[in-house]
């Protein structure tokens, strides 16, 4: 059931260039692995990023039982699975499929569906867009021909606080009360009622393929659409008002703690959640994975916090690991110049609090595991967002530090949307800081004041 990987893509054209796809995409997916130096990497798309407790304890085991013992959030509230063995595709598509994690085989990479993770549960949004989430699902499930979407195209639903409205989505929608939502797509925006949004949503994603198909550049993205070749809302099907201001709202994610009365928000410490991590997150009515790297976990009251925390989630705005995110580095990824998990966390050598010796095994300071080859369960090594390794809250600008994202090439996978903190791994061993030259040895300072600055 593996297939195999198209090449590297060619070079990104200059500003102005005509971009020209001339091969499907490269995402990987639940039956499409992807080789990497630390193994076979499968991504799990998670409608809403929404899971089911048993689920949850399913990928657990599969953590432990086929890959490296941790599940991977990604920026857009998937999971991976990294660490598989070469011959295990047959056998973790069975238990995905028993899960109710494969739907649909032929649709399994194009569910691309991010959905405001705390919407219905903390009394804040104008809809439960989460209920979108499913419905959309449904239709582009039972939709022959959106198996033709890249594994790269977005919905994006903002249930209007404006959380995931910037993610950057291929088609937008966004709850605006009055049972109304708004339909963003390429730069503009209609309003139509809120029963009518998936199913519209859904028939955009077809003009999208019907306008790549006329440009012959075979697009991905709606932004890859060369000029004159914009989707066509009334073409696709979708009637509604013209929004006079088409603007996309914005707001801040749900910090971590207490969401309402019955939810809680983690955050999983570089966006790695350890087999024990994933347990701990239950019992649970539902469990929701962020593109903020994180959890947002229904059903549960703040009594659960103090057990979170001592499992090594981060249950505190405050805590160090809070907007720190990275890509997967060495030596998981070939083009990696650099450990960068290692060098953003902040106990790692050369940051305050240091938790290991220097001469301790690699993989007993590094906030990854083992290989594939040694396969066996990760004991939590990161620290618990309790015993704060940065400068505390006393010491924090009242200002929110801007998230920071470590990459170990200039693909900078995974970076966050909006203003961040750029740190760059280069050649020679240290790092770019939003353009600056640092000495690894520097990177605390620097990344702190990178941070702060406005």
């Amino acid at each position: 059931m593996l297939a195999a990987m198209p090449p590297t893509p060619p070079p990104t054209p200059e500003p102005g260039e005509r971009r020209i796809r001339d091969r499907g995409d490269a995402c990987p997916g639940a039956l499409r692995l992807h080789s990497a130096d630390d193994g076979r990497l499968a991504r799990l798309r998670l409608p809403g990023g929404r899971l089911t407790s048993r689920q949850v304890e399913i990928l657990a085991d599969a953590t432990e039982n086929l890959g490296d013992g941790r599940l991977s959030i990604t920026s857009r509230g998937n999971a991976e699975l990294r660490g598989l063995a070469d011959d295990c595709g047959a056998e973790l598509a069975a238990l995905l499929a028993e899960a109710g994690l494969l739907p649909s085989p032929t649709h399994e990479r194009v569910r691309n569906i991010v959905a405001s993770p705390a919407s219905g549960l903390d009394g804040l949004g104008a809809a439960d867009v989460q209920l979108w989430a499913r419905e959309l699902d449904t239709h582009l499930r039972s939709a022959p021909w959106a198996a033709a979407l890249s594994g790269r195209f977005l919905f994006v639903l903002d249930d209007g606080r404006g959380d995931v409205a910037g993610l950057g989505g291929d088609v937008t929608l966004v709850a605006v009360g009055g049972g109304e939502a708004e339909l963003h797509v390429g730069g503009r925006a209609v309003r139509l009622a809120s029963s009518d949004a998936p199913s519209a949503a859904l028939a955009v994603a077809g003009g999208f393929l019907a306008a790549a198909r006329k440009a012959g550049t075979g697009a991905w993205r709606v932004r890859e659409l060369p000029e004159g070749y914009a989707v066509d809302m009334a073409e696709s099907g979708v009637t509604g008002l013209p929004a006079a201001a088409p603007e996309l709202p914005q707001g801040p994610p749900p910090a971590p703690g207490v969401l309402g009365p019955g939810a809680l928000s983690v955050l999983a410490p570089l966006g790695r959640l350890t087999a024990a991590q994933l347990r701990a997150l239950l019992p649970a009515e539902e469990v929701r994975l962020t593109p903020w790297r994180g959890v947002v976990v229904a059903g549960a009251g703040a009594d659960r916090l103090p057990a979170l925390d001592a499992a090594g989630l981060v249950t505190r705005p405050d805590s160090p690991w809070a907007g720190v995110t990275a890509c997967t580095g060495r030596p998981g990824c070939a083009k990696s110049l650099a450990d960068v998990r290692a060098d953003a966390a902040p106990g790692c050598p050369g940051h305050p609090g240091h938790l290991g010796d220097p001469g301790q095994p690699e993989h007993s300071r590094r906030p990854g595991r083992p290989g594939p080859a040694e396969r066996r369960p990760a004991a939590p090594l990161l620290p618990g967002p309790a015993a704060p390794l940065l400068p505390g809250p006393a010491a924090r600008p009242a200002a929110p530090l801007l998230p920071v994202h470590f990459s170990g090439c200039e693909r900078r996978c995974g970076h966050p949307h909006g203003a961040w903190t750029d740190v760059l791994a280069t050649a020679g061993g240290d790092y770019l800081v939003d353009g600056v030259p640092t000495p690894r040895t520097a990177l605390p300072e620097a990344v702190t004041a990178a941070r702060t600055t406005r």
